[in-house]
């Protein structure tokens, strides 16, 4: 019996853009609630998010019986973080801070089993194979793995057409707040220079390929960025929504 397939992996083949919502609070309520109001995924955010692998399975298990693919934000391009995550039945994952091809082939061995990755095989008394009633899940979990990786730096833009030229890599996703950080515009995240970066990296992106994502808390911005081609379009985060709400009631009489 091979593992389930992978919706999303298999949407973003299309042309339609999966639209979902970042996961920041550490709820595995806040999750649920958010896998059932229609997201296409969401995306657990252990790199900025209060989480240790316990937290990160209480969500992926709370998304699980929702329409929402879980996607999970590792901390860093780590192997044995990959592999923890992995292990806890996750099949799409974001990697941030890739600035080169190496780091992307890297990666992609990272979420295979050999002999096409590294990825060390423990699954057989994980979730991801059911505790072992999956018995093929080592012979198929490698194609239903979705990787993503972050391009977030100067760096990153000027390896972009070597690492959307990676086969394993999914989605190329822009990192628009830290790519304005590191091209001097901290206080000026819409800078036009950012803007037009990211315009022409999504071209990039698009040409060779590749599916592009990136995320917007603007409306409008999300509508261009989709009607530019992104396929994988994050549009909040719960702790932003959680935060304007409670700030827009306090106003209330």
């Amino acid at each position: 019996m091979p593992v389930a397939p992978n919706e999303l992996k298999a949407a973003l083949q299309g042309d339609a853009c999966q639209v979902g919502l970042w996961l920041n609070l550490g709820s595995a309520i806040s999750a649920e609630v958010a896998g059932n109001a229609g997201y296409d995924w969401c995306l657990i955010d252990a790199e900025h998010g209060p989480y240790d692998l316990a937290a990160i399975q209480a969500q992926v298990i709370a998304l699980a019986g929702t329409g929402a693919e879980a996607v999970v934000r590792v901390p860093a391009a780590e192997d044995w973080m990959l592999k923890q995550v992995l292990d806890l039945g996750v099949r799409s994952v974001m990697v941030p801070m890739v600035e080169s091809a190496a780091q992307a082939e890297a990666l992609v061995r990272a979420v295979r089993y050999p002999p096409h990755g590294v990825r060390g095989f423990g699954a057989t008394v994980a979730r991801a194979s059911g505790f072992g009633a999956v018995p093929d899940y080592a012979q198929t979990a490698d194609a239903e793995m979705c990787l993503i990786v972050q391009v977030e730096s100067r760096a990153a833009l000027n390896a972009l057409p070597e690492i959307c030229a990676v086969e394993g890599v999914d989605v190329v996703f822009i990192g628009p707040t830290d790519l304005a950080a590191d091209m001097g515009y901290i206080a000026d995240l819409n800078n036009q220079s950012v803007l037009d970066a990211i315009d022409r990296a999504i071209d990039t992106i698009v040409e060779a390929g590749k599916v592009p994502g990136i995320i917007s808390l603007d409306r409008d911005v999300c509508a261009a960025y989709r009607d530019k081609g992104v396929r994988f379009l994050g549009v909040g985060s719960d702790a932003c929504l959680l935060a304007s709400a409670v700030r827009a009631t306090r106003h209330l009489p």
